[in-house]
């Protein structure tokens, strides 16, 4: 279940302790899937019903504890957690919320936080919450103050190992695309067979593939496919999320099927150019602002849209690279730098690359795309 040694999860679980001490919180309550593995290694597609409610509470001191459906027993524990605490589930009248107060009662302290802040929710049912609120009192049920997510957006090398290796297992796809992209093919078959090349080469699943082609680019970048065939001189964009061992990775690449004219070939190439200044520019101190304001001298996209943001156990988490955020670059940041530029009316071109923050700048986990356009 576990892909990282026990140590790992010490490591993390000493981080996260001597930070709730330093904001004054005697628990952590987690109640979604990241969270739930950043502390355990916990690691199933059975997220994906959302019936079940799971739980882990870290107390100020001592391990962990696992409040989960007794299904999920078996999983929990053949990681490292010992202290794991089942009910049968689901129970519409008592779905692990006398448990979970219990449990809050013994281990949880006065001041107990839940990840709050950008792209947090509580995974539990309101009537659940407002019950367990009440059950614990006078113990108090609160926000963490970003405290998780700044555990998050600092990876490890272990962490960043797998994303790299992520990066690679896309990057081997991507060069099989000619293999399966040519006039005539529908974007629907396309999309299905770059996934079965990603399982090939080593993905573990493929929970996000967008894109899109025409001969100026594509509508937007966040579209499923349509069963439209691909003609020759079209610009085809796949933009892949694909996951090992937890984590993913999220770039795309772009393809021209036959001459495309010199405008979007130009156009690529500055995309190039400014997904390679924010490279250069991508060191501790900077902000995520500063990487927007490098590649918005490029691109003049007046302010719209986001040029990049964090990665990890999630497709997209923390920081975003927009004129608004001034989160400061650190060692173990892993970043996208998602750069795009119009090419007419209702089409535009967009690149991305996936980064990590060093100690004296940035380094590919990527393998850059071209200078040029491809062909097929």
């Amino acid at each position: 279940m576990s892909v990282f040694p026990v140590a790992e999860y010490r490591a993390r679980l000493a981080r996260a302790q001597g930070a709730m001490a330093g904001a004054g919180l005697t628990a952590l309550l987690l109640t979604t899937e990241p969270e739930v593995r950043y502390f355990t290694g916990f690691l199933t597609r059975f997220w994906e019903s959302p019936t079940r409610p799971w739980f882990v509470v870290v107390p100020a001191a001592g391990d962990p504890v696992a409040v989960i459906p007794s299904i999920g027993a078996p999983l929990m524990a053949r990681g490292w957690l010992t202290d794991i605490r089942t009910w049968v589930s689901p129970d519409p009248a008592n779905d692990g919320i006398p448990l979970l107060a219990e449990t809050l009662r013994e281990k949880g302290g006065a001041r107990i936080g839940l990840p709050s802040g950008p792209e947090t929710h509580v995974r539990i049912p309101l009537e659940s919450f407002r019950a367990l609120t009440a059950a614990v009192a006078p113990a108090r049920l609160g926000g963490d103050g970003g405290l998780m997510a700044r555990l998050r957006a600092v990876k490890s090398p272990a962490e960043i190992a797998l994303i790299r290796s992520a990066c690679a297992i896309a990057g081997r796809a991507f060069a099989r695309v000619p293999e399966i992209a040519r006039p005539g093919v529908p974007l629907s078959q396309v999309f299905r067979d770059f996934q079965c090349l990603a399982l090939a080469e080593g993905a573990d699943w493929v929970p996000y593939l967008a894109g899109g082609a025409g001969p100026r680019g594509q509508g937007d970048v966040i579209s499923p496919a349509t069963d439209a065939p691909l003609a020759a001189g079209d610009v085809l964009m796949l933009d892949t999320g694909l996951v090992k061992g937890g984590y993913f990775c999220d770039f795309d690449r772009n393809f021209a099927l036959g001459p495309v004219t010199r405008e979007i070939d130009d156009a690529y190439r500055t995309l190039i150019e400014a997904t390679r200044a924010a490279f250069g520019a991508a060191r501790p101190g900077a902000t995520a602002r500063d990487l927007y304001a490098v590649m918005e001298g490029f691109l003049h996209t007046g302010g719209q849209g986001r040029l990049g943001h964090g990665l990890g156990m999630q497709l997209t988490e923390g920081l975003s690279l927009i004129a608004a955020d001034p989160t400061p670059l650190e060692p173990g940041m892993v970043l996208t730098l998602e750069p795009w530029i119009a090419t007419g009316p209702g089409s535009l071109l967009v690149h991305e690359e996936n980064i990590v923050i060093t100690g004296g700048g940035a380094e590919w986990l990527t393998s850059p795309a071209p200078e040029t356009l491809p062909r097929i």
